[in-house]
């Protein structure tokens, strides 16, 4: 290229800048860039589901109240931050119950377990004046729209301990510490009691009442009773572990009852009959999250063996294997519904056949249980 022809093409780009700049001197703008499309917005995340507790105990009586409480902790691990969980322990069953039921439900809980039978009428009046409430209770039978009632077949357990029982007793007298008469009770003496004859036909069970669920005191009084009458076996239906603590001071056998009891008499302990809340606490606080809690009457779960809620553990090394294969069978049985406990004959202690041979007895049987079985000594406090 020659001289002339780059000044030419220099010239040329200089015209073409400086009519550029005239034509911005004129007003002449350039178009702004297209706005950025706005972001939606996230949407807002749910409030957590308020969750609250009423317990009859407190939640370090190492049984029923700590097995409740071991089953809250396992929906805060399920749910994490979905939802908050809250407790009052040591709640009596009377008039307080109802107070403390209705603060829960004044503090914006939506689901509200209550945790033991007392609890049933309180929470009745509460439930009915918090429409937008989920109620659950323990261990009782009735229903509103926004209550439905939930238990344990704790009956599994007792059995199987009583398997272990009949087995271990030297002198064939077993011995019981019963809380308060109601057929959940009596159905559990009578199960332990046929767990027991099942593995030795000559054993007889005694029971000596305390009249409260937890009550260290009275409970340990009930335990001396029973083994200054010959019990060398000793089981229960209260919440503490004073019954477990007496037998190991006195050199005698026992259960733990609700949770794992091992370390309260570890020389004692023949076995812990325990109840996992958990499975049930979970299934109900997840349909409370997604909508299909549902109540009304006839609203009731009862989960054993076969749902994960009951279960015999830490069974002593001195119980004899064939007797440790048997409450495996049992369980296994269970599980799979080819073993009933209710299979009859049954034939109460006056005599009366309760369950022809060959059948079973249904839940709506269990349910108004109000007799001892043969081989318990005594009456029903209350029976007719």
């Amino acid at each position: 290229m020659t001289d002339l022809q780059k000044r030419s093409l220099l010239k040329a780009a200089a015209l073409t800048a400086v009519a550029a700049a005239a034509l911005v001197g004129c007003g002449k703008k350039e178009e702004p860039a297209p706005a950025p499309a706005p972001v939606a917005a996230e949407p807002a995340k749910p409030e957590p589901l308020k969750i609250a507790f009423a317990y009859v105990g407190p939640v370090g009586d190492g049984g029923w109240t700590f097995a409740h409480d071991n089953g809250r902790k396992a929906l805060e691990k399920e749910f994490g931050d979905k939802i908050t969980t809250s407790f009052v322990e040591n709640v009596p069953e009377s008039a307080d119950a109802e107070r403390v039921l209705r603060d829960m439900a004044g503090q914006g809980n939506k689901l509200i377990f209550g945790t033991t039978f007392g609890y049933m009428e309180p929470m009745l009046k509460v439930a009915a004046d918090n429409a937008g409430v989920k109620f659950e209770h323990a261990t009782g039978y009735k229903q509103l729209e926004n209550m439905r009632t939930y238990d344990s077949r704790t009956y599994e357990g007792a059995y199987m301990a009583g398997v272990i029982a009949g087995k271990m007793t030297q002198t064939n007298t077993l011995g019981v510490v019963g809380s308060i008469p109601i057929p959940e009770v009596i159905r559990n003496i009578n199960a332990f009691t046929l767990g027991a004859q099942s593995s030795n036909p000559k054993v007889k069970t005694k029971v000596v009442w305390v009249n409260g669920w937890f009550d260290p005191p009275k409970e340990t009084e009930a335990a001396t009773s029973l083994i200054n009458g010959g019990a060398d076996v000793l089981f229960q239906n209260t919440d503490s572990p004073a019954v477990l603590k007496t037998a190991e001071a006195k050199g005698k056998r026992a259960f733990g009852w609700d949770s794992d009891m091992t370390a309260y008499g570890p020389k004692a302990h023949l076995a812990s009959a325990v109840i996992n809340w958990g499975p049930y606490y979970i299934q109900a606080t997840k349909e409370a999250l997604d909508g299909s809690w549902k109540a009304g009457a006839g609203a009731h779960a009862w989960w054993g063996v076969k749902e994960g809620a009951i279960d015999i553990v830490s069974i002593a090394e001195d119980v004899p294997a064939e007797t440790k294969a048997k409450v495996e069978e049992v369980k296994k049985g269970l599980l799979e519904g080819s073993f009933a406990i209710w299979k009859g004959p049954i034939t109460d202690n006056t005599g009366k056949v309760q369950v022809a041979k060959d059948s079973v007895a249904d839940d709506q049987f269990l349910g108004g249980l109000n007799f001892y079985v043969k081989g318990v000594e005594g009456k029903v406090p209350g029976a007719k």
